[in-house]
């Protein structure tokens, strides 16, 4: 029977890498997203297109009974669900004395509340031998100021993802986290000038920023039969970022 998996933003610049890649490894794709259907319908009619499976699921990751609805959602269209991908995140920049605590709470509802019931759901459902993989960021070594809103967010996801692999103990399910360095995806990019993307291009010793090809690679093994004896682990695809 044909693996699922379910990967929550994945209408995004890295989500869509990653379903492309897991389409191509062999799963049928549960293709989440929150706000318009236009480009996850477009990413659904490319991996059939290809030959694969697939199908969207609308659910704001920050709402209890949308994330319960993709989970009965898939497993009803699907009949399982053995990978979970949670890689739906939200980045605005703010400072920490006088930032807007109105966008803090956001940033923490979608980011780590949202990881929370994600994976609280794929701990209820996800098969024997399933993997579950959240994204996490190589910029929590950095400590950029105005990343604080977003570093504590993913600080908390990989505190999850440690105590969920614990908490699955004999199950045969792996819990892990990818922390990618800088990838020109439309979240990295808005905001900032030529001269910073340029400057974020340097850091790492390759001297060059990621592809979402790169990260969904790094998914792939972890999600794939060479990464089962990978858990607990924070995975920093990063050309050495950080």
């Amino acid at each position: 029977m044909t693996k699922t998996a379910i990967i929550t933003g994945a209408s995004g610049g890295l989500g869509s890498a990653v379903a492309r890649r897991l389409a191509n490894d062999g799963f049928a794709i549960a293709v989440n997203y929150s706000g318009k259907s236009g480009p996850a319908e477009k990413l659904v009619a490319e991996l059939k297109a290809a030959g694969g499976q697939a199908v969207a699921v609308q659910a704001d990751v920050a709402n209890p009974a949308e994330v319960e609805n993709l989970f009965k959602k898939t497993l009803a269209t699907f009949g399982s669900v053995d990978v979970v991908v949670h890689s739906a995140g939200i980045m605005p920049l703010l400072p920490i004395a006088g930032g807007d605590v109105a966008t803090f709470d956001k940033v923490i509802a979608v980011n780590l509340r949202g990881a929370f019931l994600v994976l609280g759901q794929a701990a209820q459902h996800i098969a024997s031998g399933g993997r579950i993989i959240a994204f996490s960021s190589s910029v929590l070594a950095r400590s950029f100021p105005t990343y604080g809103a977003y570093i504590a967010s993913k600080a908390g996801v990989e505190g999850l993802v440690h105590v969920l692999a614990n908490e699955l103990r004999g199950r045969n399910i792996t819990v892990n986290a990818v922390a990618p360095g800088p990838v020109p995806t439309e979240l990295f990019l808005k905001g900032k000038t030529e001269a910073q993307i340029n400057e974020f291009k340097k850091m790492p010793p390759l001297e060059r920023l990621g592809r979402p090809e790169d990260v969904a690679g790094v998914v792939s093994f972890l999600a794939g039969p060479d990464g089962g004896w990978v858990n607990s682990q924070v995975v920093r695809a990063n050309g050495g970022f950080a």
